[in-house]
């Protein structure tokens, strides 16, 4: 037996030396695999070398700490383990098992270290180990149950090595549960390093692709990279949709971190250009379908121009799509059909040698600024590099104007599978030279052609005609409207020359309007011209009289009987409105009309004018150019906005643009007017309307501040309502509004405070005559409700912006901005404080009998009142809330948690109190109440304890058994004020062990006589404990 412990002993000791070498070095490693392997060989008995082994291995186990050391005897052991010996395969494999049954102990231990250390070393095998292992399959089921058990660890580096064990199985249709696992956890992994090792061990799939791809928007960045070099090494190009092509690069191209941009600017060099494309970019444009992601062609092109990838080669240019006139064709005059000479280029090049051009015009101007802003021998460098540009420009673009036209109208008159390729050819047209007279007048009269140019129809099966496009823009498409403009803005650059172009073709295209004699194309025609010359007019300094044109064009559009006429009539209407010094009543009123009485189409436009005037002109001025009363600040203040019968009206009563618009939030007669664009509604126009108006209230002083509060209560009401959840852009405005409104003003913070309650009561089910419906649809709208009351706290407590206007020194330099200091701190009525007396003055209006739904209000609103912070400085709210909340918590009395929140509450206010010998004056309390427009009676003199749950027995003991009835009182004698009882910690030598039997039993019979009370008051009395469940649930969301 001695013999057998010293062997064991030199054997430790021999094993212990090799670990002891190998963690000093990892090119040691392979040399002292063979020593090791000639230990085991030479070993007595396997099983002896695989506890000598453990042994030597425990102390391991225990070190949390990665120093560089301990990770070299990791891998060392792992190789080791994994390493099949050639001479004795059965030996290793045996060995291998007796390891794995070892380490499996250590994954389940209970200490985090010996875990992490056994996980760690079981991901190293399974990686390491070759295919040719024989391993019993129990063992390997067994090893793989474990590690899926480990990825819910509450430690995220067990988690992750869990992962990376489990990869090297994902791929196995044995273990199809494995790719099932991860796709499970990967949404709801909190740390981003595990979310990362299950994104680089996710295989390659029609299931896993779109998973993939939708965590290159993740919020660490480390994940996104590794989404993108997942994309990159595990999916070629082809297995991709177009659409999940153009998803890649768009997100990664405009990545905020330069890392992950440059990964996905591998992606598309390294994997996609070079290796499916053979690096032609015209080639990759072709696989992102560049007329419909024309935006992701545009990022593709200028990331290669910039990372200098793009090299043209001689002779490429545009040049080559103009075929060259031969001597007789000249001499005989037969150049009129320039279609022949001209090669049609395809969408993908059409971008491609727009963007190449644009990009030299650009590097040529910055060289030119450079060289222009420095000297010497730098300034010649950059002045060169500025004319090899301008030289390659040159070379590419047409040679001469009469080229380019014969190009573009060749394009244009091949047909609308060749617009996109017209569309960006005009777009050239800036790069062009158009000083010289004789090359204006050509271009001027092509500029005639493109302008003159009827909208594009096609007649149905009922033979009527349908106008192809938007029916809004020249050309039905705005971006083919904008080419034109800019093209013709370019040939007619001086001062007054493109306006009286334009007017020109306005004129003579509407004379067969003025004439009634033009059909409803040629009226939509005659208005998209207009409305391009009043979108890109700056002033009415024109030939023609402005009034002309809105009365014999825009004002008999408006009235026409066609829609699609119509619609463009009232934008030009409020384009026209844009540019006018003084509105007309006409205009006005015309718009207020098909605000009110239009399709749903229509109006949606008008609703956008009116908006866009009132906030060009200010609201006041729309309201005088109706003719109304423009009542003074004060008068407004107080004045209510009355309800407005909304189609009753016909838009020309005596209403105010403001609350015409706000009527219009009340309707449910609103349609959709366009199917496949969530932006054109009216109530998502309303919505982002206000919330411009509500951002910037104070440029429009006659928007009286009382008005404020009921706008913030619609939009917030509206953002999560049900009518929201399709209309996107309006989701993504007010995020975008809401987060940056409360923290930009303290008014606006007194404007949210104002709101919670009107909000709160509008939301909540039961209340205020609010729909209720089935307990799904109850719980569901409790759900909602309770969302938005987290979103205002949220936003009540965000902190303010600082003021930016800085301090001006002696010298007139602003130095840093100001910050609000402690006594420049906002009121109350704009702090927390104003928010808690408001929810603690609703909470008690409500009777000690309540129903269901009142319950459940109360309760929500005690679990924010319960949130909420008070400020040293304000004594007068401190003291004020510490009356009202002894009165809250007898509303909630049942709720032990909220009532533990709210003595917990109650304790901090108490501690804040200065002077707690100082009562608060009733005078005080009514200020209080009068700054945050309540109105409320308080007892000053009553008690401010706040009661105990349930209530304390006497201190004095009692020597009688009798007296327990005495003492036994009703439930409602102790929810009364009368009974309710001064926190007072009791001395626990004074009460006998009669008291507190007394006191056990009082509680017992309150709490039975509660229950069968609240049984026999209402049957439906069920469902507070379904809303208690509920609230609990919810309070773990977060609302975004």
């Amino acid at each position: 037996m001695r013999e057998q412990e010293m062997a064991d002993t030199q054997l430790i000791r021999k094993i212990a030396k090799i670990l002891d070498e190998a963690k000093t070095s990892n090119a040691a490693h392979h040399r002292k695999l063979k020593e090791l392997s000639a230990v085991r060989s030479k070993s007595p008995s396997l099983h002896q070398f695989s506890v000598a082994f453990t042994k030597t291995l425990t102390p391991l186990f225990q070190i949390l700490k990665r120093t560089s050391s301990v990770e070299r005897v990791v891998r060392f052991v792992s190789a080791f383990a994994s390493a099949r010996d050639p001479n004795d395969a059965s030996v290793s494999d045996e060995f291998l098992g007796d390891f794995l049954k070892f380490l499996l102990v250590g994954a389940a231990a209970a200490n985090k270290t010996a875990r992490f250390r056994a996980c760690q070393i079981i991901s190293e095998i399974i990686l390491r180990l070759p295919d040719d292992s024989e391993v019993c399959n129990e063992l390997w089921e067994e090893v793989i149950e474990l590690m899926k058990f480990r990825v819910f660890d509450k430690v995220p580096l067990i988690r992750t090595l869990a992962v990376r064990a489990l990869s090297r199985f994902v791929n196995d249709s044995e273990n199809s549960d494995i790719l099932d696992l991860f796709l499970e956890v990967l949404p709801l992994e909190q740390n981003s390093e595990v979310r990362k090792t299950i994104v680089l061990s996710l295989p390659p799939s029609n299931t896993t692709s779109q998973v993939i791809i939708d965590c290159t928007m993740d919020v660490s960045e480390s994940v996104r990279k590794a989404a993108y070099c997942v994309l990159a090494n595990k999916f070629p190009l082809q297995s991709l949709s177009i659409k999940h092509r153009t998803i890649i690069l768009q997100r990664g191209l405009a990545d905020r971190s330069l890392a992950v941009s440059k990964e996905c600017l591998k992606l598309m060099t390294d994997h996609w250009l070079a290796k499916c494309c053979n690096g032609d970019p015209v080639e990759l444009l072709k696989y992102l379908d560049v007329e419909t992601y024309e935006s992701v062609g545009e990022s593709v092109m200028e990331s290669l121009l910039r990372a200098g990838l793009m090299k043209l080669h001689n002779g490429e240019s545009i040049q080559q799509y103009i075929l060259q006139a031969s001597t007789n064709e000249r001499s005989e005059g037969d150049l009129a059909d320039y279609s022949k000479r001209i090669q049609l280029m395809e969408p993908e090049v059409s971008l491609y040698w727009r963007t190449v051009c644009k990009h030299l015009q650009m590097e040529a101007q910055a060289k030119g600024s450079d060289a222009a802003a420095t000297m010497g021998t730098e300034a010649a460098i950059y002045a060169a590099e500025a004319s090899d540009n301008n030289d390659l420009l040159d070379r590419i673009l047409p040679e001469t104007v009469s080229n380019y036209i014969d190009l573009v109208k060749a394009h244009i008159d091949a047909g609308p599978n060749y617009h996109f390729a017209s569309r960006q050819l005009l777009l050239l047209g800036e790069m062009l030279d158009f000083s010289d007279a004789t090359i204006r007048k050509v271009a001027s009269s092509f500029v005639q052609d493109l302008l003159h140019m009827p909208l594009e129809h096609e007649v149905d099966d009922e033979g009527n005609k349908v106008v192809i496009g938007d029916g809004i823009n020249l050309g039905g498409d705005r971006d083919w409207a904008i080419a034109v403009a800019r093209l013709a803005r370019k040939v007619h650059s001086a001062t007054g020359e493109f306006e009286e172009v334009i007017l020109g073709v306005v004129e003579e295209l509407a004379r067969p309007c003025r004439e009634r004699t033009a059909d409803f194309i040629q009226w939509m025609h005659s208005l998209a011209v207009t409305g391009l010359l009043l979108e890109k007019a700056k002033s009415f300094h024109w030939a023609v009289e402005p009034t002309e044109l809105l009365q014999s064009l825009l004002l008999p559009g408006a009235k026409h009987v066609h829609l699609d006429v119509q619609r463009v009539a009232v934008r030009c209407l409020g384009l026209f409105g844009l540019l006018e010094n003084k509105l007309s009543e006409e205009l006005i009123k015309q718009l207020r009309i098909s605000y009110v009485k239009g399709p749903f189409a229509i109006s949606t436009v008008a609703c956008k004018a009116l908006f866009d005037l009132g906030m060009w002109h200010g609201p006041e001025e729309v309201d005088r150019a109706m003719g109304l009363n423009i009542l003074s600040p004060v008068q407004e203040e107080n004045m209510p906005s009355s309800p407005i019968n909304f189609f009753d009206s016909d838009g020309d009563l005596n209403i105010k643009l403001v609350d015409l618009l706000y009527a219009g939030f009340a309707t449910n007669n609103w349609g959709r007017a366009l199917e496949n664009d969530d932006s054109e509604s009216v109530q998502a126009v309303l919505g982002e309307g206000f919330a411009k108006i509500l951002l910037l209230s104070e440029k429009y002083p006659s928007i009286p501040p009382s008005f404020h509060p009921l706008l913030l209560s619609k939009l917030i009401s509206l953002y999560f309502s049900d009518e929201s959840k399709d209309l996107q852009r309006l989701k993504q405005c007010l995020s975008v509004f809401f987060e940056h409104y409360a923290s930009l003003s303290a008014n606006h913070k007194k404007c949210l405070s104002t709101s919670f309650i009107p909000v709160m009561r509008s939301m909540w089910p039961g209340i205020d005559g609010n729909p209720g419906g089935s307990s799904f649809m109850v719980s569901k709208m409790r759900k909602r409700a309770v969302q938005a009351s987290r979103f205002m706290l949220q936003m009540m407590q965000s902190p303010s912006y600082a003021k930016g206007t800085g301090v001006e020194d002696d010298n007139g330099c602003k130095g840093s901005p100001e910050i609000i200091d402690g006594s420049a701190q906002p009121s109350v009525e704009c702090g927390e404080e104003g928010l808690a007396i408001r929810i603690a003055t609703e909470v008690v209006r409500f009777e000690a009998k309540k129903t269901p739904a009142e319950k459940s209000y109360v309760v929500a609103l005690c679990r924010i009142l319960a949130s909420l912070h008070f400020r040293l400085s304000e004594q007068g709210p401190v003291k004020l809330m510490s009356r009202l909340l002894s009165r809250v918590c007898e509303c909630v009395l049942g709720e032990k948690d909220l009532v533990k929140e709210l003595k917990q509450m109650a304790e901090r206010l108490k501690g804040l109190v200065k002077d707690p010998d100082q009562d608060l004056l009733q005078d005080e309390a009514k200020l209080i109440f009068g700054k945050l427009d309540l109105e409320f009676n308080l007892d000053v003199d009553g008690s401010a304890a706040v009661p105990e749950t349930p209530a304390p027995c006497s201190t004095r003991p009692s020597r009688l058994r009798r007296r327990v009835r005495r003492e036994e009182v009703s439930s409602d004698e102790e929810n009364s004020p009368a009974s309710v009882k001064s926190v007072v910690p009791t001395i626990p030598s004074t009460i006998g062990p009669r008291s507190q039997r007394a006191s056990k039993t009082a509680a017992m019979t309150k709490i039975t006589a509660s229950k069968a009370a609240r049984i026999e008051e209402d049957f439906d009395e069920d469902e507070d404990s379904d809303v208690t469940s509920e609230e609990s649930d919810e309070s773990n969301e977060l609302t975004d």
